[in-house]
């Protein structure tokens, strides 16, 4: 398992560099700050469709991910054979109603497992010291409602996550991902006077998209997130090869989104923002 070592901490807390004219890093959270392998809001959708007498699959459940869960939900009823076992089960199509209805189901459910899933992915407590002590700020979003963040900042916090700011997938009335709106509701909160001075870093495709719509420089994350959804034990008993496999396919997918830069987890960030903070200097900016 290539998981982050001691002597790799130790070398991101002793770190000190110049990332002028970098401001602030947004990150996501299930798959990115937190929860190795985004396992928490993918197995309850399975769960909150099964009491609907609804069969999907985790592979299923993964696809919209990085969207607010009320359309997360909306976009799998989209899905043909879902929406085909809806019909057959209930004479109709599915409509927004039923979504409504998953949505109320899924809800609690997820408020009940997501403090499960709140341990910190290697690495992230460390680098979110250095990101201070290098004087960025470090703001965040996520898909999950803010009853469901209710629940899984404090456990976060006590584990040593604790953003300056956090935006919930249900809180602007713009919308959620893949539009701009929390990524630029974090540059509002956060003082932040260029977004084009601001990274969002994510391991879901509409969290790129959503980076990007805001004007930032964006980076994807490939073994620890949604793309791979390896849980911590599954990827300790994989090959190597069938890890390679599974994150190269990652990498592709996030780098056709149009992410600037592919890592594996939070704990490759140092030396690529120090890249995006020697590129801005020479002049270049995320849109280029």
């Amino acid at each position: 398992m290539n998981a982050i070592t001691a002597t790799e901490i130790q070398m991101i807390d002793a770190q000190t560099v110049d990332l002028s004219p970098l401001q602030a890093v947004i990150f996501d959270w299930a798959g990115t700050l937190v929860d190795f392998g985004s396992l928490a809001p993918t197995q309850i959708f399975v769960e909150a469709f099964a009491t609907f007498g609804i069969h999907i699959t985790l592979e299923q459940a993964r696809g919209p991910m990085g969207l607010s869960k009320w359309d997360h939900i909306h976009q799998l009823l989209q899905d043909p054979s879902i929406a085909a076992q809806w019909l057959s089960t209930f004479g109709k199509e599915p409509s927004s109603t039923d979504v409504d209805a998953i949505y109320a189901r899924f809800m609690p459910m997820q408020i009940a497992k997501v403090g499960e899933f709140s341990a910190p992915i290697d690495g992230a407590i460390q680098v979110l010291q250095w990101l201070r002590a290098n004087g960025l700020k470090v703001g965040s979003c996520s898909g999950y409602p803010r009853e469901v963040l209710n629940q899984l900042l404090p456990q976060a916090a006590k584990a040593g996550i604790a953003p300056d700011h956090v935006i919930a997938g249900d809180e602007l009335a713009a919308g959620g991902r893949p539009g701009p709106y929390m990524a630029l509701a974090n540059v509002l909160a956060l003082g932040i006077g260029d977004v084009r001075a601001c990274v969002k870093v994510d391991d879901t495709v509409p969290g790129i998209e959503e980076g990007l719509n805001a004007g930032m420089w964006t980076i994807g994350l490939s073994l620890s997130g949604n793309e791979v959804g390896y849980s911590k034990e599954e990827y300790a008993k994989a090959s190597a090869a069938e890890v390679d496999a599974r994150v190269s396919a990652a990498e592709a997918k996030l780098k056709k989104s149009g992410a600037h830069y592919v890592v594996r987890s939070i704990a490759d960030l140092p030396p690529v923002l120090s890249d995006i903070s020697g590129r801005m200097r020479r002049g270049e900016m995320p849109s280029a």
